[in-house]
Parts: C-alpha cells; structure tokens; sequence
C-alpha cells in the first residue's frame, strides 16, 4: 500500500535573491512535508546556506514568498520564525565562548519560556529554564559537561551544544546547516546518530545541508539538489544518484 502524502509544513514559491544585479537564489519552489527528513546538497557556491538564510528570516528574499503552515513568514524576522516553531543552526558555532554549557543552554530555554534574557536572574524565574536546558543538554550526551565553560570544549562538543541550545527553542522544523562541519572524523558517526534521533525520536523536520553523501543515504527521505542558485533537482536519493542531469551537471563536482 502506497503512503499517503504528508502535508507540507513550509513552501516557498519563486523564492529569489538578487544583491547588486546578482543571482543569488533563483525562482525556487519547494515544499517540506511534515516530518520528513529533507538533505540539500549542491558544491560550494550554489546558494545552499543563502537559501536557509531566506528560510530562518536572516535575509529578506527579492522575490517569491515563505509559507510555514500557511502563514506568511516571507518578511518575518528570525525570532518571529522561532515562536511558530522553525528554528536552525549556523556553519559556525553561535554560542558564548565565557558561559557554561548549561548557562548556554539556560538563555535559550528562558528565552523560549518568555523570561528575561538576562544572565543573572532570581533563582525562582530560572527554575523551568535550567530543568529545560539541562533536558536538552542530555539528549545530546552533554549532560556531564553542563558546568564546563564552552570555550573548554571540543569542536564536536561545541556542535552539540548548538543543537541542544536549538532543541532548547523546542522547534518543529529545524535547519541545520552543516552540522558535522570542522567535526573529528571519528566524532561524525555520532553526531550523524544524534541528528537521526533528533528526527525519529523527536519528532522533527529536518532540513539539512550537508556534502557527504556517504552520511546522508541512509537518513534522507528526500535530496534537493541546488546549482548556480536554482534548485536543479528534489527526489529520492536513490533517484538523485541516478539521475542523467544531475550527473551532467556535476560531472567533475563529486555530490
């Protein structure tokens, strides 16, 4: 029996950027279904990370629209993207280097319950924040380091970090853009088993940028395939490797 469609859970139509006569993102229209796990790929240039940027609200698109659950977030700032559930983490860690991993932590989870954003608050205000972040901090096996300061970190550790100050936010779709990026070899293989129970076990959308296919075929549902800014090609992976254009258009560009 054939599953049924999953309803999308974000759209863009036309999506576009331009900057001084440039292309960046050209007329691209896709849709993310709920709970799907969703890989773009493409080699450096084709406009990946400009896409989530457009996506998460960091840049305003010149053209087309963004939908998330049929609101339109095309013009919403990052925050207001944040509390409808979409949240994404960067090519580079975004944390602060002189707090503590659960401090870290902490600022995200009160922010996501509507308190202060302030370090330094009463202990009664912070209470839900730190049970919060220190549950975020053990999905992602970074509960014994809550009281290191996240300088003292490994890269790989810091990666984690980052997901457990997003997953603090408690987002429905996220964007990762990526995550294994810098990360020890031998550290890959379980931030790629992370990454997969971020989806299966709690429930997320996943969007990710990623180069190795390698780490990719065995979690993607779907492939979407940018170049030049234009989004050549979206099926499944098995399909991507086989497709006749796709491979004409990386001939010499290993996916």
């Amino acid at each position: 029996m054939t599953e049924p469609a999953r309803p999308a859970v974000m759209s863009t139509a036309g999506l576009g950027l331009r900057i001084r006569g440039v292309t960046i993102v050209d007329d691209v229209s896709i849709d993310v279904n709920e709970g799907e796990f969703l890989v773009i790929i493409g080699p450096n240039g084709a406009g990946k990370t400009t896409l989530f940027n457009l996506l998460s609200g960091v840049t305003r698109p010149s053209s087309g629209r963004v939908t998330f659950r049929g609101t339109d977030i095309t013009t919403a700032p990052p925050y207001v993207r944040a509390r409808l559930g979409l949240g994404r983490t960067f090519q580079t860690s975004t944390i602060f280097a002189e707090l503590t991993t659960l401090e870290n932590a902490r600022l995200a989870a009160q922010a996501y319950l509507g308190g202060s954003g302030r370090l330094w608050v009463l202990a009664d205000d912070q209470q839900d924040a730190i049970e919060r972040a220190r549950g975020a901090l053990a999905s992602v096996g970074l509960e014994a380091r809550a009281a290191t300061k996240a300088a003292s970190l490994s890269h790989g550790e810091k990666r984690k970090l980052d997901l457990a100050i997003l997953l603090c936010g408690d987002p429905t779709v996220v964007l990762l853009d990526e995550p294994t990026a810098g990360i020890a070899v031998e550290d890959v293989p379980e931030m790629m088993t992370l990454i997969r129970s971020i989806h299966r076990d709690q429930h997320k959308t996943v969007l990710m940028v990623e180069h190795r296919m390698d780490l990719i075929m065995g979690l993607a549902d779907r492939m979407a395939v940018m170049h030049h800014g234009q989004l050549l090609a979206i099926d499944t992976p098995e399909r991507i490797v086989a497709n006749e254009i796709v491979q004409s258009a990386y001939l010499g560009d290993p996916l």
